[in-house]
């Protein structure tokens, strides 16, 4: 059973651990990836004990953001033949 539901947005991100975080009763902190809520992912658990808890969260914030980071190849440069 989840430690506790937690809306994302009293989450806040950690760009050193490139993820967003909330205090955890151990001291450390619940830690979820952008990735992982990409891919539907809503536990972010705590890597200091066994607590988890539920992120509550729009996952079309963060599939939009996905498709914003597309790697378009590179396009095709006509050249010229002497």
């Amino acid at each position: 059973m989840s430690y506790d539901d937690v809306e994302i947005e009293d989450m806040e991100w950690n760009e050193e651990l490139k993820s967003y975080t909330y205090p955890c009763p151990c001291g450390d902190l619940f830690q979820i990836t952008k990735e992982e809520l990409k891919i539907g992912e809503e536990i972010a658990r705590c890597p200091s004990c066994s607590l988890y808890i539920t992120v509550i969260y729009n996952m079309e914030d963060f599939i939009g953001d996905l498709n914003n980071n597309k790697i378009e190849p590179p396009k095709q440069q006509p050249i010229a033949v002497v």
